[in-house]
Formats: structure tokens, C-alpha cells, sequence
């Protein structure tokens, strides 16, 4: 009889020839534990979703009583449903009074998808500009948003008018033109290895679009929902875009994204075409519950203010000869280390001793630590602990 893993490896497509495949029975907390009962620290939370740890009470209690009321009743924006308008109304009372409406979808991909066709809609120009090494989503049109040109060039063709700026090269933002439908930039680079904005720099990308009628989207997607030690990372940068990406944490582990902005701008979604942009699955009535139980959790306890402390603690544990940099914004953190042949026996041994960290896209010198909001200062001592040790291994491993 075949193994669960080999049944995994023939029956659900891969991604890669190297999958971590841990085999998962249960989850709590901040905790991951496998099916032999090994438990593991989740400094991941799954890039920055569980946010609130696995299987929060607020948000269990939430998803099961929503599945007993009504769970899909019809393709998005049809019916009136308690969890969608709940959930906007909290969100909304949150944010600026600019941002009036949220478009609900299942995915980050799917919002930065959205963002683009609002672009070109509502200024009539085709060209967005991004930055370099940012990522904000694999479907087509995401996709031509990155700058990797080896990685594209097997799906080409992607969609044209893409121009590429340098993150905080603040003589980049010439390129930003009367053509530009908008740019479209993380307040916080994530996959390039927690690239933090440099003084000004996101109020000067605001200030250029409004001198040539462009519109500004930040991406939140990572950054949002308490990451960078406020609720949003926009707030703590203080700029304010026309278009907010939201995902990954929304859900407290559900599939939930949206597109946060005024009415104005959605309205373009209404007519020429109607239905300008239509979804089966966004904002499912019990995505949307969880998400108002993550939400009304995190702010009612504002447990993200407590996300610096701990990023403080992080930042002083983490010594190591090995270390070169570690870049972060609140639990939104980067470990860079002095050679790049030590990480892949950090990630190793960190496994083995019993924590999760992952690797970022377009840095290969660093590892992601983007813990559960709710990791205690006991909890971030023994991960700590652990991931010295991983370090310690890497270092003598290197040496042989």
C-alpha cells in the first residue's frame, strides 16, 4: 500500500521537485505537530496568514456558527449576506475616511488582478508601473508585474505596457508619466527579503502620481493586519494610496482578499461594463465571519502594538557570526546571512529541531520569520534557542 507521502507526490500537483511534505495531523496556537506528534514552532505562519496562531477560539467559534446558518448562496454581490456587511463595516471603521467600500476575493492574486483592471478603467492609460523584486501574485497579469525576466520567459506573452522601478530609488519615480495608469508597490517588500521603505519615499511615490494623474496601490497583502506592529502598514508609513490589496491574515486561515477604496473608484466596476469584474466565490459567507472574528480580535486587543516588543527581542537574541543583517518591520522579518551555502543547513536543522522557517523569493541569502502575533516572549526564548542552535550547526557544517 502506498505511502500518504507517495500519494501526496502522484495525486497533488507539485510545485517544485523538493517539497518540504510534512505530514500534518493538528495545529494550535503556534504550534504545527505531525503525525508522529513532533511539534514544531510556526515562525512562518504560513507566510504571514495565521496571524492569530491555529484554530483561534474567536474565529473557530465564528466559522462554525456561520456553517450552521448558510454557507454559498450566490456568485458575489447579489445577496445581502450579515458576514460580508459586517465584516466591511468593521474594516471600513479602521481606515481613513477616503476608503469607503471593500470588493471581496479569495486571493491576493485575484486583488492585484482587480487593482489593474481598476486602473486602466478608471484613467483610460494601459501602462502600470512596479517595482523590482516585488511579488504580488502568479495569475497572468500579476505575473507581468514581476521583473524576473528568466522566470516570465517561459509565459510569455504577458501583458504589455509593465515598467520596472527601482524600490526606493527615488530617481525612478521620473518614469512614473502622463501614461502611467498607476503604480502598484508594497509598503513593505516581502519576498525580496523584508525590504524596508526608505524616509519619504512612499510620499513621493504619492506625490509624483498625483502630478501625472496616476493612481497609487499599495499592496497589503503581507504587510497587513497587524504584521508591522499596526494594523496596516500604510498607517505606519503614513501614506495613503487610492487602491489597498489586503489578503494572507484577513481570514485568521481562511481564503479571503479584497480591494479596499472610495466608492468613486469601485463605481467603475458598474458600468461600461456592468459587471465589470464578478467572482463565484469572493467574500464566502464564512471566509467573511472568520475574518470579522480575526479583525474584531485584533482590535479589540491590540495585539499588534505588542508585535514591536517582540520584534525588539527578536533583534537582540538573534546575535550570530554568521548573521550579516536582520531587517524587520515589526514580525515581518529577515535574517540575512554571511554565506549563502549556511541557509539551506539553517532551515534544515531548524526543522529538525522543532521550528518552521522558510525561504524568500527573490533573496537567497536570507530567512523569513514572520511568527504568529500571539508567540509569548517564553515561546520567542525557546525559538530563539533553537534557531541559534540551527545556526551553530550551519557554521561547523560549512566548515568541514
Amino acid at each position: 500500500m502506498l505511502s500518504k507521502r507517495q500519494l501526496f507526490l502522484d495525486n497533488v500537483a507539485q510545485t517544485s521537485d523538493i517539497p518540504l511534505s510534512l505530514e500534518i495531523s493538528h495545529a494550535s496556537g503556534i504550534y504545527i505537530y505531525d503525525q508522529e506528534g513532533k511539534r514544531y514552532h510556526d515562525l512562518n505562519s504560513g507566510i504571514a496568514v495565521s496571524s492569530l496562531g491555529h484554530c483561534h477560539p474567536a474565529v473557530v467559534d465564528a466559522i462554525t456558527e456561520q456553517a450552521q446558518r448558510y454557507m454559498h448562496t450566490m456568485v458575489y454581490g447579489e445577496h445581502i449576506q450579515t458576514p460580508q456587511v459586517a465584516f466591511a463595516e468593521l474594516l471600513i471603521s479602521q481606515l481613513d475616511d477616503r476608503y469607503e467600500s471593500v470588493y471581496y476575493l479569495m486571493s491576493g492574486t485575484e486583488a492585484t488582478e482587480l487593482a489593474m483592471k481598476m486602473l486602466k478603467r478608471q484613467t483610460g492609460r494601459y501602462e502600470i508601473v512596479a517595482a523590482r523584486n516585488a511579488y504580488h501574485g502568479s495569475t497572468q497579469g500579476a505575473e507581468s508585474l514581476r521583473s524576473d525576466e528568466d522566470y516570465k520567459a517561459p509565459f510569455l506573452p504577458l501583458l504589455p505596457g509593465i515598467h520596472h522601478i527601482d524600490f526606493n530609488n527615488f530617481e525612478d519615480l521620473q518614469q512614473i508619466t502622463e501614461r502611467t495608469a498607476g503604480v502598484i508597490i508594497e509598503a513593505v517588500q516581502g519576498e525580496a527579503g523584508v525590504i524596508l521603505p526608505a524616509e519619504g519615499y512612499l510620499q513621493a511615490v504619492r506625490e509624483r502620481c498625483e502630478e501625472v494623474g496616476a493612481l497609487m496601490v499599495i499592496d497589503e497583502i503581507q504587510s497587513g493586519f497587524g504584521r508591522t506592529g499596526h494594523l496596516f502598514a500604510h498607517q505606519k508609513y503614513g501614506v495613503l494610496p487610492d487602491i489597498l490589496l489586503i489578503g494572507k491574515a484577513m481570514g485568521g486561515g481562511m481564503p479571503i482578499a479584497g480591494v479596499v477604496s472610495s466608492r468613486e473608484l469601485m463605481r467603475c466596476l458598474v458600468k461600461n461594463p456592468m459587471l465589470g469584474h464578478i467572482t463565484t466565490f469572493g467574500g464566502h459567507p464564512i471566509s467573511c465571519a472568520a475574518a470579522h472574528a480575526t479583525l474584531k480580535t485584533l482590535v479589540d486587543t491590540r495585539l499588534y502594538e505588542e508585535a514591536l516588543a517582540k520584534e525588539a527581542y527578536i533583534r537582540e537574541r538573534l546575535q550570530h557570526p554568521i548573521i550579516k543583517e536582520v531587517r524587520s518591520s515589526g514580525l515581518m522579518m529577515a535574517v540575512e546571512i554571511t554565506k549563502l551555502k549556511y541557509l539551506k543547513h539553517i532551515v534544515a536543522k531548524a526543522h529538525e529541531l522543532g521550528a518552521l522557517v522558510d525561504w524568500f523569493i527573490f533573496n537567497n541569502r536570507s530567512f523569513r520569520l514572520a511568527p504568529p502575533l500571539i508567540i509569548t516572549m517564553e515561546q520567542l526564548e525557546t525559538a530563539c534557542d533553537i534557531l541559534l542552535s540551527a545556526m551553530d550547526y550551519a557554521e561547523v557544517k560549512y566548515k568541514r
